[in-house]
């Protein structure tokens, strides 16, 4: 059994993890804020970007913009993976990785080479480690994405997937579910199908009762103006709502480790306690059996 100075030392050791991991949570907690006011700054002009494709879609008559295309056959894919560039945030990153690695052993299953944009530090890492040559990557963005990041993702997917270098697109990233719990989504942003902007629509409850409404310019030529910003807000919205959920992430791992600090410092007390006591009733032992012998 330990002494009283191996199991101080220890109470000592975990109560200064105790005191950076609380430092973290109330750090993560802060960030939180900031990132959900990011999205809720984002949501109106997403949103109504939604609900004028899916209106304008509504009339129109066969459009052959590229991004709605389908084409025949997939034989090359591009998984875009947005993870953290720090760790400490539970399953944050693995839930990524591992999605990512069923779609990559999915699509190698009907013969579809399958290739990656890693977004964040740990993605970097973890293709590098695996020897997997990313198409494109982005460090130190993950908690404060930029436009220009998504605008950079979205005109390299678009120009690979017009000249048909690539024929379809997936994007894969944590949804903040809520300030502490987070749900992994895999999205195809390319290509867009009709029938998405008709899902976008019917959630979003606008409806067109005028079927003869006009366009000016003509329906075909809007489609052709706002898709490649379509794709872009759809890109750059996984990226900051990856940041808020990192942040989440983050908060909860970091109050999960400061609990289990409070439970192993309170155990460690304990025992302190009982060691303690148990040096102290040996050495009373001892002077009472002393004290006896000497009278003996």
């Amino acid at each position: 059994m330990p002494n009283t100075r191996e199991i101080k030392r220890r109470i000592g050791s975990v109560q200064s993890t105790r005191q950076i991991t609380r430092t973290m949570e109330m750090v993560a907690t802060a960030k939180v804020k900031h990132a959900t006011d990011r999205i809720v700054a984002a949501a109106p002009y997403s949103d109504a970007m939604a609900r004028t494709l899916a209106n304008v879609s509504e009339h129109s008559e066969g459009s052959d913009n590229p991004y709605l295309l389908e084409h025949e056959s997939v034989k090359r894919a591009i998984a875009i993976a947005v993870v953290s560039d720090r760790g400490l945030a539970g399953g944050f990153n693995s839930n990524i990785f591992r999605a990512v690695s069923h779609y990559f052993a999915d699509n190698a299953k009907k013969d579809v080479d399958t290739e990656v944009i890693a977004c964040g530090k740990k993605a970097i890492a973890y293709y590098a480690y695996r020897r997997i040559e990313p198409l494109m990557d982005f460090s130190d963005l993950s908690a404060d994405p930029t436009i220009e990041e998504a605008r950079e993702i979205s005109l390299y997917v678009r120009d690979a997937y017009v000249n048909e270098e690539v024929d379809e697109v997936k994007l894969f990233y944590n949804h903040a579910r809520n300030a502490a719990d987070q749900d992994v989504r895999d999205e195809r942003i390319l290509p867009i199908t009709t029938a998405d902007l008709g899902d976008v629509r019917a959630e979003e409850g606008d409806v067109i009762t005028n079927t003869s409404q006009d366009f000016e310019p003509d329906a075909d030529a809007v489609l052709d103006s706002l898709l490649p910003a379509y794709v872009e807000t759809m890109i750059y919205h996984a990226l900051i709502d990856s940041a808020a959920a990192e942040q989440g992430a983050r908060r909860k791992a970091m109050k999960s480790a400061t609990d289990n600090a409070d439970d192993m410092i309170e155990t460690l007390n304990r025992q302190y306690n009982r060691v303690r006591q148990g040096a102290i009733t040996t050495e009373i032992t001892e002077i009472v059996g002393g004290a006896a012998a000497l009278e003996d």
